[in-house]
């Protein structure tokens, strides 16, 4: 393994196992990090959405052995962002790179300040129970656009818009984490399918993405509060927005 390799690896297992904490993939803070170690962004994004793959379902077979995960509910987002994810990246090979480095930085903004400010009700006794469809089916088609446009697996959205449904904010982490992994595998394949993937980098990052996520989860559900950790993840993606911004203009 090469020092880059290595490096990778590493930054792949600490951020899996840091945004699990807060019941999201990494892919928003990774794809600017390998940016940053000098691989393109072109590849950074299906890499990232590779690593959101495996991390996320590692938390998705923690909540699952917990008996956490609301299948039913997530179904209509997966089935929505998965027909959406490839639009997105097909979309994203004939942008302008500038375009996209442009939104994703809006994105990252947009996430950083959902995870700073944004609440949900404070009482059990108000959220939903029920099983909708148009709604999550919408929130599946925007988040898996966007999770193939910007390599970001679509964690971000699915999690605010169905809190803003109503829904108890534990149980839509759990759906999230495993929404994300069908988004961003779909998205994934279509970046491969024209030619933006490193097989060896993706072997590394995704070993150690599923033990970050899978660690991360059980470190959250039994020893720390996800909203406090999604505050400190918000003022990460906040600064990661500025400092992107700064090198765009």
């Amino acid at each position: 393994m090469d020092h880059l390799t290595l490096i990778i690896t590493l930054l792949s297992f600490v951020l899996s196992f840091i945004f699990a904490l807060g019941g999201v993939g990494s892919a928003l803070a990774l794809i600017p990090a390998l940016t940053w170690l000098g691989i393109p962004f072109a590849q950074a994004r299906p890499t990232a959405l590779f690593v959101n793959t495996v991390s996320m379902l590692g938390a998705t077979v923690s909540n699952i052995r917990e008996k956490r995960l609301d299948i039913q509910m997530g179904l209509p987002i997966i089935a929505s962002s998965i027909l959406l994810a490839p639009v997105g990246a097909w979309v994203s090979h004939r942008l302008p790179t500038r375009i996209v480095l442009i939104v994703f930085v809006g994105f990252l903004a947009f996430s950083g300040a959902m995870m700073l400010f944004f609440k949900g009700s404070k009482y059990a006794s108000q959220y939903r129970d029920d099983r909708p469809v148009v709604g999550p089916v919408l929130v599946g088609i925007v988040a898996g656009f966007l999770s193939g446009l910007l390599g970001v697996g679509g964690g971000g959205l699915i999690s605010p818009l169905m809190i803003a449904q109503g829904f108890n904010p534990k149980k839509i982490a759990a759906v999230t984490a495993f929404a994300v992994p069908f988004s961003s595998f779909s998205a994934f394949l279509t970046y491969a399918a024209m030619g933006s993937v490193s097989i060896k980098l993706l072997a590394f990052a995704g070993l150690a993405a599923w033990g970050g996520g899978y660690l991360g989860t059980l470190v959250m559900q039994r020893k720390m509060k996800p909203a406090s950790v999604k505050k400190c993840l918000g003022v990460v993606l906040l600064l990661l927005a500025v400092r992107l911004s700064l090198k765009l203009w």
